[in-house]
């Protein structure tokens, strides 16, 4: 098993992401781009002491970006939102 701080990167807070939070009780979190659902799994169930009702991943294609005439692309990553079983729950800001 991998080390889940090298699965697990770091939380995705956008304004979709807490809505989910709130209405779903799901996480979303950007993960290693090799990790699999099992992995993400274990991870979020190690780090913050939870039960993972179920999660879904994404990979995402990196953008296009231009600097002058030159183009090149972002990377890609893979974000993974995680649905936490009932009655668990993981507080990603102190004092929200």
């Amino acid at each position: 098993m991998k080390d889940p701080r090298t699965v697990l990167l770091r939380p995705l807070m956008t304004e979709k992401s807490m809505q989910q939070k709130d209405d779903l009780n799901a996480v979303t979190f950007r993960v290693a781009p090799d990790a699999n659902k099992i992995e993400i799994r274990q991870a979020v169930e190690k780090i913050f002491n939870v039960k993972v009702a179920a999660v879904k991943t994404q990979a995402r294609e990196g953008k296009w970006k231009r600097m002058g005439r030159f183009e090149g692309r972002r990377p890609r990553w893979k974000k993974a939102v995680v649905s936490l079983a009932p009655g668990h729950k993981i507080e990603l800001v102190e004092g929200a």
